[in-house]
């Protein structure tokens, strides 16, 4: 799935899309949640954990598409 979602990615930046870097950016995050949620176990975590690492996701991204 992160090699799919790292082809994706590649493919949406050499085409010429006026949304590229937004789409880009929403990859990244789905291999971000997947890497955190599956390989650092996060999904047995607190809740609080879960929900912190998604506003922690959200505002990231918020931002540097603000920028």
């Amino acid at each position: 799935m992160l090699i799919a979602l790292t082809v994706l990615s590649a493919v949406v930046a050499n085409s010429h899309l006026e949304n590229a870097a937004t789409i880009i950016m929403v990859l990244a995050a789905f291999k971000f949640l997947a890497v955190a949620f599956y390989f650092m176990e996060l999904r047995h975590a607190n809740t609080f954990w879960k929900a912190l690492l998604i506003a922690f996701l959200t505002i990231f991204i918020g931002l540097v598409l603000i920028i």
